[in-house]
């Protein structure tokens, strides 16, 4: 799959009864993200950091929905594992794929650590996030190892620079954050960057920042 590829449709059993994924996110921003397997230490730090930044998601309009290969029972049983170690409340849907149907759709599948396999020697996912927007259509994408955990912090961030850019045509520098400047895109005439950021700062002809 591609930036501006359309998000493959799917059902599926998860935490939270079955869904159609469209059905599901609807009208919002969504991340679809998975995580290796169940009962694992890094998985754990992963979904009890995603689940305390749900106001954080609800403030942005995006649902936030988990998949591992694992079995529903066991998802249900490791949700309380993960809420008493890590001090939250998780109430956002976790697919359940033992047989990879939603892991293949996405290429998810780890083909690279022969450590992240299951008893059957079949492999579990890397660590995917899909930033897929209320269209449907995909706007990011971010693969770790299954040894790296993910920083949320940096996931928001890239939800807020998509939102934004989406909203108010401009760019995001390197290592910004909401408040920061922002970049006027080089298509951008001085004339109408005058009338659509006034008082903006000229670094370089190509070179254009701004507040919003």
């Amino acid at each position: 799959m591609r930036l501006g590829d359309a998000a493959p449709a799917f059902k599926a059993q998860t935490t939270k009864g079955p869904i159609d994924f469209y059905d599901f996110k609807k009208d919002t921003w969504a991340i679809l993200f998975s995580h290796p397997e169940d009962f694992t230490p890094v998985c754990t730090t992963e979904l009890g950091a995603c689940a305390r930044l749900g106001p954080e998601w609800k403030r942005r309009n995006c649902k936030v929905i988990g998949l591992s290969c694992n079995f529903l029972d066991s998802h249900e049983e490791w949700i309380k594992d993960i809420n008493e170690t890590q001090q939250c409340s998780l109430d956002f849907p976790i697919i359940a794929d033992p047989d990879r149907t939603v892991a293949t759709l996405y290429d998810m599948l780890d083909y690279q650590d022969s450590t992240n396999v299951d008893k059957m020697g079949m492999p579990f996912t890397v660590r995917s996030v899909f930033f897929i927007d209320p269209l449907n259509i995909i706007r990011a994408m971010i693969t770790y190892p299954a040894s790296t955990g993910r920083n949320f912090d940096e996931i928001l961030r890239v939800l807020d620079s998509l939102q934004l850019t989406e909203k108010k045509k401009v760019c995001t520098p390197a290592n910004w954050l909401p408040g920061g400047e922002v970049i006027i895109p080089p298509f951008v005439s001085d004339e109408e960057a005058a009338k659509k950021f006034p008082g903006y700062k000229t670094i370089k002809p190509y070179l254009r920042t701004t507040q919003v």
